[in-house]
């Protein structure tokens, strides 16, 4: 009888191992990550070399912010990219100094910095209400809508930054207080000093977790993912719901945008490209469900962390860059495959 219940209390156990270990797979092949690259190259774990990896992660957080709900309502926002580089350089051109040759607007007078940055998330805001009407009225499926205004987007940021004699050439000469907001930092205790740009990102983070877990927009964004006709019978308008999480999405496409623009010290027609699938890779590896209804705050920033801390830790152990994209991908397609799983034992 006592090895009976030892046995039971065995299986239980090793049942409640497995439950941890699935629903926390990517945090733990994320800290096997990190502890693996940091034995095996001791500077990847220098206080310079995190400060740097979360700075990074803080703009592609919150891009992947903007994705996720969108994901959520089983939509996708491919125009996510190239709506950063867009309001990347609204926002560089608006801010470059006065002295600096090759400037966009040579007259263009010193403004307050909030302005600039404002315009440039009013734009993301333009674009994620066109996103959001073309889907909500249009009926055009979300992969086609955001795939018609992602080539729209790359045509308006490069005829805006395509200048004589100049050509399309990098927006640069930027203003000090404005690249001090993503490399300006506040210090703490001796040498420890926190970057401006992380403390937005948890800013956005915290916003973003009140959305979904505490407002009634959050709920109907999960009733529209989990049962879109369900969602209609209880009294969801799904229209307006859908038009404001394009809306959202464009705004923090917009702020993303303009942290680049003022990390990088520069912007160009180019900037952004590709970033959507990065956002929309770290959203499924984090836990939001292809599948819709299912995905939280949390699981979106494990996910850009663990795409982040593996592309630097790649870089840390000379991989070639070829390989480094036949690891993410495959990455990317164990990660859906598990959730489709998921999704199928349910039904």
């Amino acid at each position: 009888m006592a090895n009976a219940t030892t046995l039971a209390a065995g299986g239980k156990l090793w049942k409640s191992v497995k439950d941890l270990a699935a629903k926390r797979a990517v945090l733990l092949v994320l800290l096997l990550l990190v502890l693996a690259t940091g034995i095996a190259q001791k500077n990847f774990l220098s206080w310079d070399n995190l400060i740097n990896i979360l700075m990074i992660t803080s703009v592609y957080v919150i891009i992947a912010l903007g994705e996720g709900p969108i994901l959520i309502t089983k939509g996708v926002d491919l125009s996510a990219g190239r709506l950063v580089g867009l309001t990347a350089c609204i926002a560089a051109s608006m801010l470059q100094r006065t002295d600096y040759a090759s400037k966009i607007f040579p007259d263009f007078p010193m403004m307050p910095l909030i302005v600039p940055i404002a315009l440039a998330i009013v734009a993301g805001v333009a674009v994620g209400l066109l996103n959001g009407a073309i889907i909500s009225w249009l009926k055009v499926p979300p992969f086609i809508a955001t795939l018609g205004t992602m080539v729209i987007a790359y045509g308006a940021v490069s005829l805006y930054v395509d200048r004589p004699p100049h050509g399309a050439s990098p927006i640069g000469g930027l203003r000090d207080d404005f690249t001090s907001v993503a490399n300006g930092a506040i210090p703490i205790s001796g040498t420890f000093r926190l970057p401006y740009i992380i403390i937005i990102a948890v800013v956005v983070l915290f916003l973003m977790w009140i959305l979904l877990n505490r407002t009634r927009l959050g709920k109907n964004i999960y009733a529209i993912g989990a049962n879109p006709e369900a969602a209609v019978v209880s009294g969801v308008s799904v229209s307006r719901t859908l038009i404001t999480v394009y809306v959202i999405a464009g705004a923090l496409y917009g702020l993303a945008g303009s942290l680049q623009a003022a990390r990088q010290g520069s912007a160009t027609n180019n900037l952004g490209f590709g970033w959507e699938l990065d956002a929309i890779s770290a959203c499924v590896i984090g836990g939001v469900s292809t599948t819709g209804g299912v995905g939280t705050v949390g699981g979106i920033l494990t996910g850009v962390l663990m795409l982040t801390f593996m592309n630097n830790a790649l870089v840390f152990l000379n991989v070639s860059p070829y390989w480094q994209n036949i690891v993410k991908g495959l990455i990317i397609v164990a990660a859906v495959a598990v959730d489709i799983r998921k999704y199928l034992r349910k039904r």
